[in-house]
């Protein structure tokens, strides 16, 4: 019963979540050919059968039966074969659109697509994609300026949960169980309070004082530069991982076939020391795994009110993290919204790092260095989606719904036919040759493009049920 609710979840995040970018990346397109003098025929949310709707001067707006996406037709854009397609294939529409003007009814017609100079062609084509990054900037500027999760500091001190060795930190003379009693002036200060002094001495010293096993102890902290794309620092880029909550670290839940599994995990455990280190959050053991890659770990453990070892050796991750394996009990959160500028800046920084992320995975692909089976297709965006549905946070969901919505941005400029970035590509070539390239000749090649298309969707979706938690159990 609980994975066929998780089934249903998911698909119902799809439906919505898709629902969305792709309504939000047809908009993009519709507001721009209303701009440029485009006849838009129909704006569709949905498509098949029209359920109901409204006429409104030459556009009919509509809502259809199947809700996976929606699309737009214009005057000519499909004067090839007087096609409307269902999810509006960037590729078709570029075929059907260059069409001789001369062959069809609408070559006289100055509100077809057809008729209108190629840059203005261009700029519809680029402006769904467009839509998309415009649509991830605004949920995200929309979660930290009203909403922004942070731990709840259930320890009112500022406590050194471990200190990273030959970090900032540790040059400073700072100690693992150090507790801040001042900094830069500030006294008694909680960690969110350090944090906030820390932005104001970006490669900076400041002076702090620290109570060692009751003694106060005066030192001086050089307060790192700001990360390339960041606007700030937390304590962790200085090498201090700060203790936000008492007790062991809680385990959740336990990934078949990883090093915790073969260790013993169990969900349930709670994970008291590792290495003799007390850690109390993931992110420090995270760290400390960090610092010392591939080292064998002792974990002791409290099951069931018993104490027990474990030994475990952390695996590599393709980005060169390291991670045993095991999901823990989030800290209780609460509310810290940012202000408004603030919020922007942090948002834009989401929207570049994520978008030269896409980039670079994508780069990475021609050159073999990531494999094209770690690609998700719909069934791994729909697992996504129905996970981050099922959170007690919203970060996922925003999250989630602002990265598939640059995924999809960056995605349909890239320059292959059927795709925004093919058709500005074609238009490009177009203007540089100064006549129309021959129809037969798109014809080729879109269909060529077609095949290639399905055959590497096919063989994506493949991949993403080889990767459901069902199917590993039959697998031999």
């Amino acid at each position: 019963m609980h994975d066929l609710h998780t089934v249903v979840v998911a698909i119902i995040a799809f439906i919505i979540l898709i629902g969305v970018m792709v309504v939000v990346h047809e908009f993009g397109h519709f507001a721009v050919a209303k701009l440029c003098g485009v006849r838009v025929e129909a704006f569709s949310v949905g498509f098949g059968p029209r359920l109901f709707g409204v006429k409104y001067g030459e556009t009919d707006y509509k809502v259809c039966l199947l809700p996976l996406g929606g699309y737009v037709k214009m005057t000519g854009e499909m004067a090839e074969q007087n096609l409307q397609s269902s999810d509006k294939s960037r590729g078709q529409q570029a075929f059907e659109a260059d069409s001789d003007p001369a062959a069809f009814p609408e070559a006289d017609d100055p509100g077809s697509f057809t008729n209108h100079p190629r840059w203005q062609r261009m700029l519809i084509g680029v402006a769904g994609p467009i839509a998309n990054f415009i649509l991830a900037f605004v949920l995200m500027w929309v979660y930290y300026a009203f909403i922004n999760e942070v731990p709840q500091h259930q320890i009112n001190t500022a406590n050194i949960e471990w200190v990273v060795p030959g970090s900032d930190a540790a040059n400073a003379g700072l100690q693992t169980g150090d507790i801040v009693t001042s900094f830069d002036g500030v006294k008694n200060p909680d960690w969110m309070q350090v944090g906030n002094q820390a932005q104001l001495n970006l490669n900076q010293n400041v002076h702090i004082t620290v109570d060692r096993d009751g003694r106060s102890i005066e030192l001086t902290l050089h307060v790192p530069p700001a990360p390339k794309g960041e606007d700030g620092v937390d304590m962790t880029d200085a090498g201090i991982e700060p203790q936000y909550m008492p007790g062991p670290i809680p385990v959740h839940e336990v990934s078949p076939g990883t090093p915790s599994e073969k260790a013993g995990l169990h969900a349930g455990d709670q994970i008291v020391s590792v290495d003799g280190h007390q850690f109390h959050y993931v992110g420090t053991l995270q760290a400390y795994m960090k610092a010392y890659p591939g080292k064998t770990l002792t974990l002791d453990v409290l099951r069931n009110g018993k104490d027990i070892t474990l030994q475990a050796t952390p695996e590599k991750q393709p980005d060169s993290s390291w991670r045993l394996g095991f999901e823990a009990i989030n800290p209780p959160m609460k509310r810290a919204p940012m202000p408004l500028r603030a919020a922007a800046i942090k948002s834009k920084n989401f929207s570049v790092n994520n978008s030269t992320l896409i980039v670079e995975v994508v780069g990475r692909l021609f050159t073999r260095r990531v494999a094209v089976s770690q690609l998700s297709g719909p069934v791994g965006i729909a697992r996504m989606a129905g996970e981050a549905a099922q959170t007690d946070t919203w970060l996922p969901k925003f999250y989630t719904a602002a990265a598939i919505s640059l995924n999809l941005g960056i995605l349909n400029l890239m320059p292959f036919p059927i795709l925004d970035g093919g058709l500005i590509l074609l238009l490009l070539i177009e203007s540089v040759l100064r006549h129309d390239i021959s129809i037969t000749v798109k014809e080729r090649i879109y269909q060529a493009a077609f095949v290639v298309l399905v055959v590497f969707f096919a063989f994506v979706i493949f991949n993403d049920v080889t990767k459901l938690p069902w199917f590993n159990h039959v697998k031999p």
